[in-house]
Order: structure tokens, then sequence, then C-alpha cells
């Protein structure tokens, strides 16, 4: 198939428009035509399908604004000095750092930090950090062996891949440092590494090649380094190893092969990328079919995530599930390069959905403490566990620059990678601002002429982007303005005369014209207020103007819990009140019902924080008095709505979502009539269906998994409660039953968890006998049939019947591995 003919037939269809103001053309189109290759930046190389929109290398992009000072208090805050915090990065024995590539800390974390960290000290022009990630660099260089392996060499001999066979995932995330540091410097040391690590990989055996787990499912990673190398040296062997990994790799070009958060917001882009060798549109839709899949379940929620803490689970997908920031910063990661491979504008949408509302709140303002997981909605955020309503256990809410161990080092690229995707290239040698925000960018263009563009905006917080042209002798060359989904009626100006356009949402204004030194283009994004209604919760409600999504104003006490003097951890308490519902007149217009307040813009350009916002909204509501956190101190889900309510209406303050860190940001909303329902209190949580309690019990997990009446599935059914001694080992542990009162029993149906053979450490026991209590002590149940550990099904147990007042299963645990039941009935 010739998608170049496809795409170019595209633009043709689709311009709307096509006028002469002075010497410049305007056009819409939906994406940029790929009938040439730009002649300056590199893009695809035939075969490869070509790309409408092509990254510019590092140095080109200047963030100015909000966006470089996201990255001046990230370099000042945890991520600029992890080597000080995290044990991953110690330098004593690191194995990073070792030319014999043995060591302590082999895996991903270095790698996750270091590839934002490397891209921070690029795009600011830091010297402190560019020095810093050098030593790594130089370090992984000179680890290079003679086969073509680099690094640590415990993942060369297995790592943490089943089977000791080489796990290549931390290298994965390697290669995405160096293509950066090559980027900056054009060291071809790091095409040598790369050339002869290919060729490595080329001659393991398929057998031995991308098993199960992390590295099999994140194989598209390693596929998009094969192809930035081919397309830089055009060596064949590539393509043939681009097969390959295709043919190993999880088959998300099938289905969603993972329902861990991380695996899908970096994944489901995979089949995308091989989309681009393939030119099969099989792969190409398959991406979107994973995003319908997972957000069009998990998904109904506003800030552009899913509920998948730490896994999406059936029946957990309300707006106080959580994301991972792991997940945050991939899946923009994936929407940019999805917006690259397709010139699609919905990617650049969902990009900022998420860049403007989900990411920032995952660390506190100043960007010295992290947390693992963020939610539309949350009342508290304190290091108390709040499992199995959120499905890690401990400490996951609470702010920590110490902690969250893959999220601490990943979250680095978030905001670097983002700068670095502002402003992209076009095949015909023009230039597109994709992603707005104040910067300045400086480009080859046209018939090779530099001009240096400079956007002056606080977008989203205003809808104006004014750009100025530097141009030492006229360029004739096209500009690419993005209008984005969201946005009806924008409007240009080229040098203070309007033009007429009409650009319908997710396209692109082609302005083509011979431009000079001080031109000036204004384009506005008039931003209006709308509601979005979520049926799969409940049909609450969320507030949009814009690409921003707003969120309750609620009064924040930071309480210090951990940490050091230097780098401390808080919790997050509210001291004003929550549970309000929206009092919505659907007989009125919805702008009429809000009112837009701008407040001052803050002095050190960091709109992200609570106070500091400078946009508000005010707006009716009333409070809902059952609508109440749990015991452990995680919010009450959403129930239905309209949700009646006998308090008083009072006017509340909205802030946009990615300036609060405690947040209502899918509301319920108030009626009187008789749809109206009344909101129940949380249930009580600590007793099933039978009183339960245990040896152990690990975090994540409850007693009352064993008594819910919620039949698992198989063994290894992560979608329903359950109950396990994890990480205790190799022990002898129990678990009881304490009736309300004595009674009869003569047979119990014992169904264990066990998540062999892939990944986690729970096994059906290697023994377990049953008792009951009499009197004092514990006796064997009478004339019992055989006590089985048998998986995936019910194992019954039939005895002489006995009078009790209460039953225990004592296990002995299998050597290694821990165990855990998912129901036990009792008869």
């Amino acid at each position: 198939m010739d998608t170049s003919r496809i795409a170019i037939a595209a633009v043709l269809t689709l311009v709307l428009i096509s006028s002469l103001y002075g010497a410049t053309r305007v056009q819409v189109v939906s994406t940029p035509p790929t009938a040439q290759t730009n002649d300056f930046y590199v893009s695809n190389r035939p075969p490869l399908t070509p790309e409408p929109l092509v990254k510019l290398p590092i140095g080109a992009i200047r963030p100015e604004g909000w966006v470089r000072r996201q990255l001046e208090l990230q370099a000042d805050g945890f991520v600029g000095h992890l080597g000080e915090i995290s044990q991953f990065l110690r330098k004593d024995g690191n194995a990073w750092l070792s030319p014999e590539g043995e060591g302590h800390s082999p895996w991903e974390e270095l790698p996750y930090w270091l590839k934002g960290f490397g891209d921070m000290g690029y795009v600011l022009g830091d010297e402190r950090i560019i020095d810093e990630a050098k030593v790594w660099i130089e370090a992984t260089i000179a680890s290079r062996q003679p086969d073509g392996w680099f690094g640590p060499l415990a993942n060369k001999a297995g790592g943490r891949a089943e089977g000791k066979v080489p796990d290549l995932w931390p290298h994965m995330v390697m290669l995405n440092a160096l293509q950066s540091y090559y980027e900056f410097t054009q060291d071809a040391r790091v095409i040598d590494l790369m050339t002869e690590y290919f060729k490595w990989e080329l001659a393991v055996p398929d057998e031995r090649f991308l098993p199960p787990f992390w590295q099999q499912q994140r194989a598209g990673d390693n596929l998009a380094s094969v192809h930035w190398l081919y397309n830089r040296t055009g060596e064949a062997f590539l393509l043939e190893l681009g097969e390959k990994i295709h043919r190993n790799m999880a088959r998300w070009d099938e289905t969603v092969a993972s329902w861990h958060n991380v695996n899908i917001a970096e994944c489901f882009r995979a089949p995308a990328t091989f989309y681009q060798q393939s030119h099969d549109r099989h792969h190409l839709l398959a991406a979107e079919r994973n995003y319908a899949m997972v957000w069009g379940v998990y998904g109904e929620v506003p800030g552009g995530m899913f509920g998948g803490d730490e896994n999406c689970r059936k029946g957990y997908h309300g707006p106080r599930q959580a994301i991972e920031t792991c997940a945050s910063v991939e899946f923009m990661l994936s929407c940019e390069m999805l917006l690259k491979i397709t010139g699609d504008l919905k990617w650049a949408d969902r990009c900022e959905d998420v860049a403007f509302n989900t990411f920032p709140p995952s660390m506190t303002a100043d960007l010295k403490a992290l947390h693992y997981l963020t939610s539309p909605n949350a009342c508290q955020l304190d290091h108390a566990n709040k499992a199995p309503g959120i499905q890690n256990g401990g400490e996951m809410l609470s702010y920590n620059p110490h902690s969250y161990r893959c999220c601490q080092h990943n979250v680095a690229h978030g905001w670097p990678y983002y700068a670095q995707h502002l402003w992209m290239a076009t095949p015909d040698n023009g230039l597109a601002a994709v992603l707005y925000a104040a910067s300045e960018v400086t480009v080859k263009v046209g018939a090779g002429d530099e001009v240096t563009i400079r956007a002056q905006t606080r977008y989203p917080f205003e809808d104006t982007i004014r750009l100025t042209i530097g141009a030492k002798k006229p360029a004739q060359f096209p500009l690419y303005l993005r209008v984005p989904g969201w946005c009806e009626g924008a409007a240009v100006k080229i040098n203070g005369k309007r033009i007429e356009v009409h650009a319908r949402p997710q396209s692109y204004i082609v302005l083509d014209g011979l431009w000079k030194q001080d031109d000036k283009i204004e384009l506005t994004l008039p931003m209006t207020i709308g509601l979005r209604y979520w049926p799969r919760n409940g049909d609450c409600v969320s507030v949009d103007r814009g690409p921003l999504t707003y969120s309750l104003k609620i009064a924040e006490k930071y309480v210090r819990y951990g940490g050091t003097d230097t780098w401390p951890a808080f919790d997050v308490f509210p001291t004003s009140d929550w549970n309000y519902g929206l009092v919505i007149d659907p007989a009125r217009p919805v702008a009429a019902q809000f009112q837009v307040r701008e407040k001052r813009w803050p002095a050190d350009d960091q709109p992200f924080e609570t106070n500091a916002a400078p946009i508000e909204m005010t707006a009716k509501a009333r409070k809902i008095p059952n609508w109440q956190a749990d015991r452990r101190g995680l919010i009450d889900e959403v129930q239905q709505s309209p949700v009646r309510s006998d308090e008083r209406t009072e006017t509340v303050t909205l802030i946009p979502m990615g300036c609060a860190r405690l947040r209502i940001s899918a509301f319920p909303w108030i009626g009187d009539g008789p749809d109206a329902t009344e909101w129940t209190l949380p249930s009580t949580e600590g007793v099933g269906k039978i009183p339960a309690k245990a040896s152990h019990c690990n975090d994540a997990d409850t007693v009352t998994a064993l008594s819910d009446e919620k039949l698992p599935a198989h063994s290894n059914d992560h979608d329903i409660p359950r109950f396990t001694w994890w990480p205790r080992r190799g022990t002898t542990e129990w678990v009881q039953y304490d009736l309300k009162e004595p009674r009869a029993v003569r047979s119990v149906d014992v169904y264990w968890f066990d998540d062999s053979p892939i990944g986690g450490g729970c096994r059906a026991p290697q023994s377990w006998r049953l008792l009951y209590r009499d009197g004092d002590d514990w006796k064997n149940i009478p004339n019992s049939s055989a006590h089985g550990v048998q998986k995936d099904r019910f194992n019954t147990v039939t005895f002489d019947e006995v009078t009790a007042p209460a039953l225990r299963i004592e296990v002995q645990l299998q050597e290694g591995f821990s165990g855990g039941i998912l129901e036990w009935r009792i008869r």
C-alpha cells in the first residue's frame, strides 16, 4: 500500500480553504503531506513509512515561561539531586559504572533516571547536569564488550528474567539515554555501540530472545531504537532485527497484552511503531484499538488517564482509582511518538490532557517530592495503607522523595520530552507548532534558511499564542498551527490583519508565505466552558474550559512524617470541606452557571499550585453529608447522580485540576426530582460475611476476601479481592474464621491464590490442615478427606460433622514461596 499517496489524497481532499493574503497562502489540512522528505532533519528512511512530523534535534527548542520553570524546579528538586537520595544511583560499586559490568543496581532504575536527567540538562543547557550525565554515559560506552554487549553482565546472564536468559529491558531504557546524548553531541561512538549491540541481539536465538515478562511486554521500545539507528545508518540487518523483535514481543497487535498500568501506557503504541516497517494498517489501527479498550472502561474519568493502581481491575473504574506517575509520563511519550508517526492531532490533545491535568500533582509544587499514585478524586494523601480500595498496599499517596522506586526515577523524562516536542519539522521543509507553550525554536526551513520563531503565551491559562519571526533574510516556508480538538472558531492575525479561516477542531492551519524579520502571527483559540458526563461512573460530571479540567479548591495542610531536613516527606490533609455536589440547571446555558476570574500570574512562573492558580471559576454546590472517606482515609466512590441534598446552596471555587493535590474533579450533581438518589455511607470495612483474622495479611490484601462471595475465574485472578500471607515465604501460617455463634460444619471449600508461572511469588501451599476450636484447644477435624492443593478450582474437604465457634486453616508454605486464598466456604 502506497501510504504517501494516501496521505497526499487526505490532505488534498480535506483542504477547506485556499486563499492568498499577500504572499501568504492559507490552508486547513488534516495532516502535513508526506510526498517529500525533510532535507534538514533525520526522518524515516525507506522502506519505513514517511512521517508527517519530524522530531527536531535536542537544543533546537528553548522552552520559556512555565514549561521552563518546571524544568528548573525539577533540576533543583529531587530529580536533579537523586544521586544524593537514591541507593540505586550510589556510584561506589554501581554496575552501570563498572568497566567489567559488575556491581549493584544493574536494572532499570539508573537508565530510567538518566534518560530524563540528561535530557533535562540538554534542554536547559545546564552544565552541572550535562557533566553528571556524561559520567554515566561515558561508563556505559566504555563497558562495551567484544561481542557487542554493553552494561551490567547480570542482565546478560539473566537478571530478573526467568530461565536465566538475557534480560534486555534495562538496556532498552539506556538506549534512549544514549540516543539523546548522540543527538546533543553527535558522538559517533553511540552509533558504533548501538550497531554492534543490535548485531548481538540479532544473533540471540529466538527461544532465548525477549522472554516474559517486562522485556517481552516493552519490546516496542527496543524496536523504536532499532528504527532510530536505521534512519541514521541504513543498515539492512536492522530491519531483519525489527521483524525478529515483532515476532517475539507481547501481542499488543492482537489485544491488550497486559493490564499493568505502566505496560498499557508504554506498550499500547507498539503496533504503530511496527506499522512503520510492516505498512500493514492493522498495526496502525491496533494502537487506537488498545486505547479504546482501556480508556473505554477504566478511563471514564477526567484528566486523560485511567484507573490502574497498579493493575486495571474489574469493577474498579471510578475517579478515586489512581494511576502511577510512571504511567503518566509514559503515556505522554506514547502520544508524542504517535503524533510523529501519524500526524493525527488527537494525540496532541491527549498528551496535553495528561500534561496539564494529571501529571503536575504527581509531585509537590516545588518538585521536591512525588507520590506513586494520582487520582481525579482524592480527599487526603497520607502514607497509611489504602488497599484494597487502591490495589497497592502501604505508602502510595503521600509525597516522599525517598520512595516509590520506579516512579522516583522514571518521572525525570516527563517535562524534558514534552519540551522537545513543542515544535516539529514537516516533510515539506516547514515547521509545525503542535504543543503550545512559551518557547523559542531555531530551525532550517524552505531552501535551507535558518529562522527563529519565538512563541509568547501562557497557554493553557490563556487562549492566545503570539509568534514573532526572526530571519536574517526573507524565507519561504509553510508554518503549521495546531487547532485543538476542543476549539471552535480559531482566529489568526498576520501582522495585525485578521485573515479569513474556518478551521475545524483537530486540524492544522497552514500559513505558507515569505516570512521576514519581525513578522508577527497571532493565533487565538477561544476557550469555552463545557461539561462532560461519565455514565459508567454514576453520571458524575467534570467541568472543562479549553484543555483544562477544573477541580474543587480544597485547603491543604502539609504535615511532615519522614524523610530528611533537606528532603522531607509529607502527608497532605484537607482543612476545608470537600464533599460537594454541583448544582447544575439544565435549563440555563452552561457558561452562565460558572464565573471565570483571572488572577495575577505567579511571580515564580509556577502556576500548578493550589493558591497560585492563575484562573479560577465559581460555581453553585451543596454538601453531600454522607459522602465521606472510609476508615483508611480513602475517598468514597461517586454514587449515582442526581443526588438528593437538603443542605444549603453555596458558592464554591474551582481551580485547574493540575493545580490541586487534594481534589474533586469528577463531581456528583444535585437533583430534587423522583430520579434523585440518597447517598449511602461508605461500607464498613474489616469484616466479610464471616469475621476472619490471620497470622499475617499483606497490606494490599484483606481477610474480607475470604468470605466476600466473589468467586474467582482462576487461581491468578487479579480482578477480585484476595487474601495473602505475602511476603512471608516457606513458613507455617494460619487464617481463621470466628463464627458469630457455634455452628455445625461438615465440609469446607478452599480456592488457593497462585500467580505462577510468571511474575509473582505466591503458590498453592505445600500442605495444609483444617482445625476446629474446642474450648481453648485447636483440634484436627475428624475423619477428613484429602486436603487438596490444586490450582484453578475449589479444593473440597469433607469430614465428620463438628460444632465449633471457630475454624482455622494452617498451611505449610512452599519453600521460597508465599501463598494466599481467594475464597473459603464452609458448609
